[in-house]
Order: structure tokens, then C-alpha cells, then sequence
């Protein structure tokens, strides 16, 4: 059966980004890790979600169950690249931009945290909402793939899901009770929105993502350096072995890891690449003025949302996005099996 309309109006966009990805790596184009399903745009979900959280915020209390969060100081850095590897996702120019000093999520929302969350104020994600999320069909169980008739060609490993979302992450015969320090996933950038306002924080802007992920280095590739095995170690849970049909899980993990595997960066952040795909609050532009910037937040309008940081499905050969400076985007209700977030604040968190 052909793909519903929604499911191409997600994956065009990336298609187009990733044959270039595969370009870039010297290997034939194909699809992208970060497609998530698209919905209909302009129908006022996001300040439905403002409104939500901002209510659940005032009326439930906050649970005091989110992760630590940590000081990330002033400072300037290179934004971008002079280097760009995937040129059609706006990575470069590298400009000067100036920060003042904000708190990030030491790690990932887990299924914990968000848990907390949905059991303090009764919030249901867009993905159960819509009944279906997209999943990696490299995750899913025979069981689960016979119901699917659903397929596109161009990118046959990303499955439409009924019953996919956040407590069924492989499907209504998945769970997350051991996996419950695993990042969050199938939420959209309204439902982090939602619970990063009811948590007291926001999202972090893509600048300060990005700063974050350097973690006081200068124009280097990851979060620790140039190397991506430094004396061999694993720094991040990526794809190993040849996409999509062989995950080697060198680095221990065939899905998501703990957010609190591998070591963290310099500032303290762990997972900030591999793992999962997190949400930034900055629209998505693909032009980027070379000047000094001072506190960016992005255009001021758009209509996808941009994420950052690759996922345990990245590799090289195809989706080499798991970089500092490397960036995707989704429409602001997409969600998919690797696509969570982190939050950040101005100002110190308040008492738990």
C-alpha cells in the first residue's frame, strides 16, 4: 500500500538532506536517521501546549523528579562551520556568538522523568493523540510488522506504528519498565515544550545547544574532541556495522543507552551526540548572517523546529549528523523512536 500523504510530507525533506549526507560521505544517497511523521501544520498546537503546561504548572506543582541540571558559563564560540559535511543543512558559515551564562539538563529526559511529569498533571503526547508514531523497523517484533501495510520505498525502515508512542516505544507490545533510565522519545516539540514549561525551564535555543555541546572546546568535531574512539573508547551510542541491516552494538547498545552512559563533555553533559535527536526551540533556517551574534534566538517564525545531536541511528556512511556543529529539523508535532530532548533555564532551578 502507498504511504499516506502525511507520512511524505515528512520524509521529503529529509530524503532531499540525507541523499546529499550520502553524498558528502562518498556513498550513494539515502534516507536520513532522523524522519519523523509529520502532521498537519497551523493548528495552534503550540499555543495549545503553552497553555497547558502553563496551567498544570500552577495547578499540580512540580515533582521535583527532573535530572540535575548544570551552570554552563559566559563565554563566546564558534558556532558552525567553515567545513560544513551535509552543505544543504545550513552548518556553516562559523560565526562569533556571545552567551551569557544559562543552565542545561546534565542529561536527556528519561522515561522516569517524563513519567513524573504525565502522572502529575494527566498530559497525553501528540503521538498518542494520533493514535501512531514512526518506528525503526530494525526495533519492531514480526508480531507488529504483520499489521503494518504501510511502506515507502525510499526509506523502507521507518514504519507507521499504531500504538507507538512514549510508554510502547517498539509498539503496543513494547514497554519501557526497564528502560525507565532510557531517554523519553516519541514526543514532539510541543509536548517538550509542555514539559519543560511545567518543570519551571524551557527549551534550550540551538545556540546554546551547541554551545553546551562543545563543552568549553573550540571548532572541534564532538562534544571530547576530534576523534570519535579516543584509545578506543566509545563516546556516544551511534550506529556501528552497516546501516540498516547490521547494528554491531560495539559500543553496547542496539537502541538507546542510559542518559547517563558514556562519559559527559567538559561542562559536565553527557549524551549531548548519539542516542537520541533533541529538540531546540529556534525555527529552522539554512542561511546564517556571518556576523558576531549576541543570545540568538533563531528566525522568528518557520515551520519546522531544529533538533540537534544525531541518535543511536547515525552513521557516517548516511547520516553523519552526530557533530557539534551538524543540526536537522521536524515539524514542531513530529515524533519517531529517537527523537527526545533536554531542557534548559536562565536562571538557577529552584528547590526540589
Amino acid at each position: 500500500m502507498a504511504a499516506p500523504a502525511r507520512l511524505w510530507r515528512c520524509l521529503l525533506p529529509l530524503l532531499l538532506a540525507a541523499m546529499g549526507a550520502g553524498a558528502a560521505a562518498g556513498t550513494p544517497g539515502t534516507p536520513g536517521c532522523g524522519c519523523s511523521a509529520s502532521r498537519a501544520a497551523g493548528d495552534g498546537r503550540e499555543e495549545a501546549a503553552r497553555r497547558y503546561s502553563a496551567a498544570a504548572a500552577a495547578g499540580s506543582g512540580r515533582s521535583g523528579g527532573q535530572g540535575p541540571m548544570v551552570l554552563i558559563p559566559a563565554g563566546v564560540f564558534t558556532m558552525g562551520t567553515q567545513e560544513p559535511q551535509i552543505q544543504q543543512d545550513g552548518e556553516g558559515p562559523a560565526r562569533r556568538v556571545h552567551l551569557g551564562s544559562f543552565y542545561m539538563d546534565q542529561y536527556e529526559v528519561s522515561n522516569r522523568d517524563f513519567e513524573s511529569f504525565v502522572n502529575a498533571t494527566g498530559y497525553v503526547t501528540e503521538a498518542e493523540k494520533f493514535g501512531d508514531s514512526f518506528v525503526f523497523e530494525g526495533m519492531l517484533s514480526e508480531a507488529v510488522k504483520a499489521d503494518i501495510h504501510q511502506a515507502v520505498a525510499a526509506a523502507p525502515w521507518w514504519l507507521p506504528v499504531k500504538g507507538a508512542s512514549w510508554r510502547h516505544p517498539e509498539g503496543p507490545d513494547s514497554s519501557i519498565s526497564s528502560r525507565m533510565d532510557h531517554p523519553v522519545l516519541h514526543v514532539s516539540w510541543n509536548d517538550a515544550l509542555a514539559f519543560c514549561r511545567w518543570a519551571g525551564k524551557r527549551l534550550p535555543t540551538e545556540a546554546e545547544w551547541e554551545y553546551g555541546c562543545r563543552g568549553g572546546l573550540e571548532s572541534r568535531l564532538f562534544p571530547w574532541g576530534n576523534k570519535l574512539q579516543p584509545k578506543g573508547q566509545h563516546y556516544a551510542n551511534i550506529w556501528q556495522g552497516e546501516f540498516p541491516t547490521n547494528n554491531t552494538a560495539e559500543d553496547g547498545y542496539k537502541g538507546t543507552a542510559p542518559v547517563s552512559a558514556f562519559p559527559p563533555n567538559g561542562y559536565g553533559l553527557y549524551n549531548m551526540v548519539g542516542n537520541a535527536w533533541e529538540w531546540t526551540s529556534d525555527w529552522w533556517a539554512v542561511h546564517h548572517s556571518p556576523q558576531d551574534l549576541h543570545n540568538p534566538q533563531g528566525p522568528p517564525s518557520g515551520t519546522d523546529r531544529v533538533k540537534k545531536g544525531g541518535s543511536y541511528m547515525c552513521h557516517k556512511s548516511y547520516c553523519y549528523r552526530y557533530r557539534c556543529a551538524a543540526r536537522s529539523q521536524n515539524t514542531p508535532d513530529s515524533s519517531a523512536s529517537n527523537l527526545g530532548f533536554r531542557c534548559a533555564a536562565s536562571r538557577a532551578p529552584g528547590p526540589r
